[in-house]
This record gives structure tokens, sequence and C-alpha cells, in this order.
């Protein structure tokens, strides 16, 4: 945490038209370890999301597995915060704070998808980006921001200063975004090659709040009723978050590596 603070510390500092400042006394300027993950479950409380053709709803779905993902980080020896635990709405704001609060190494927000194309499935997993991929990109962050109301558009509108800020952070960890995408993507795609959508980005606000790499999972169409009956199942459940699981396994120890605390012994497979 203390070297994105920093970070942003001296970003603040040129955008306001001010020299870098230096770090606050008894700082220390040596790397931390990758040890902090927050894991976000969309949705929740009147917030439903999606909902399958049985009846499956996006907000539990996303929370079975954050728990269950949770549990699995907490294994490998992880600090892990959870932007919520029970059936309740959590506002933007919060979801961002909570992030930001903890320091966090990596936020992976978990969610379902949706189409009015019955037939339409598949898994895919976007990180930030002012534009979107494509149209379906675009309507889809489209579709999460309006779930957090007014909330999402006073975070879009925010002061110049704050925006250079924002812009600046968010650049810094494009790349470690990108790249924990793509890991979290090919390993969640497995069982089928016609269930990939690939890696996408798309402007989630949800996503641009954290100062850190963020990316969003859509684990599935839950109103493809063959995608339903498979997130319904917890074998399936069980293989999603080990993906995730090993994914952010292999990003941690690239991250130690690169800042020469570990050896680079979890490298992509």
């Amino acid at each position: 945490m203390l070297r994105r603070l920093a970070l942003a510390v001296a970003l603040f500092g040129t955008a306001a038209g001010g020299s870098a400042a230096a770090a606050p006394p008894g700082v220390s300027a040596s790397p931390e370890r990758f040890d902090t993950v927050v894991v976000d479950a969309g949705h929740g409380g009147d917030d439903h999301g999606a909902r399958g053709p049985k009846g499956l709803l996006e907000k539990d779905l996303v929370l079975d597995l954050a728990r269950r993902l949770a549990a699995r980080l907490a294994e490998q020896g992880l600090t892990v915060v959870t932007t919520r635990d029970a059936d309740r709405f959590v506002t933007l704001e919060d979801r961002t704070r909570i992030a930001n609060d903890a320091g966090a190494d990596l936020f992976v927000s978990i969610h379902a998808n949706a189409s009015s194309l019955r037939d339409v499935q598949g898994i895919e997993t976007f990180f930030a980006s002012p534009e979107a991929t494509d149209e379906s990109a675009r309507v889809l962050a489209q579709q999460e921001n309006l779930a957090f109301g007014e909330a999402a558009l006073r975070m879009a509108d925010g002061d110049p200063v704050r925006a250079i800020l924002g812009d600046l952070l968010a650049t810094e960890h494009l790349a470690d975004a990108q790249e924990f995408a793509r890991m979290a993507q090919r390993r969640l795609a497995t069982a089928e090659a016609s269930r990939s959508r690939g890696v996408k980005q798309a402007p989630f606000v949800v996503l641009m709040g954290v100062h850190a790499p963020a990316v969003l999972v859509e684990v599935g169409f839950i109103t493809n009723a063959r995608e339903e009956g498979r997130l319904t199942s917890p074998a399936e459940r069980e293989r999603l978050v080990a993906g995730l699981a090993e994914a952010v396994a292999t990003f941690r120890a690239r991250q130690d590596a690169r800042l020469g605390v570990a050896d680079a012994s979890g490298g992509e497979r």
C-alpha cells in the first residue's frame, strides 16, 4: 500500500502544479509483497442482477463464488477482503473505498452475464478502459454502471485534478490488470473452447475507482438455460473458483518476482 500511496502523492503534486512530495518520515522505500486481494460480489440486496430461466439470481450466485474464492485465497496465505459477505446492497463508493482502504494488490469483481438472446453463452473477463472493445462490451458496462445510479455518474464527473490523478493511476495498473485478466480467462474457459468469449475492455466505473489492478469476471450467461444449469452445479462453481485462485497465485508470484521479494517460480504456464 505504501508504494501506491507514494505514487499517488507524487502524481497529485504534479497534477496540481507542484513538485512531487517526498515520502513521509519513517516510510520505507523497500517494496512490499503482494499480500491483499479484494473480492467483490456484484449486486446484492434489492439489486438482484440477472435472473436465469429457472430462477437463479446473479446476486446469490456471485456471493457464493466470492465466499468460495475468499476461502481458497486465505489458504494461500493471502489477506482477503470482501466487499459484501451477505445479501445486501453495497454502494459504488463503498466498494472502491473498501478496496483502497485495504491497500488491495488486486481487485476481482465477480458477475454473471445476461442477454435477450437465450442461446448466447460463454465466459469473458474485463479490465477497465474508457473505450469498450465492442458494442456488446459497451452495453454491458453501461448496464452494470446503471446499477449504482447517480453514484456512478458522480464518479465519472469528478473534478479535473481528481480526473487527472485517476487517469494516471489507472494507466499505472492497466498492463497488470490486462495481464491478470488473460491469466484468469485462460483458466476459467478451459472446459469448452466455445465457452471463451475472450478478454475485453470496457468503462466499468467500479474498476476505475480502485487504485490497484482490477478485473471484472463474467462467469457465464445466466440467461442461457444450459449455462444456468452449469452455474447451479457445485462442481462448476468449484472449477471456476479453482481457476481464479490459480490465476491469483501465478500473478502474485510474478508481481513479487518483479519487486525482487520472491523467486519467479509461479510463472505463467
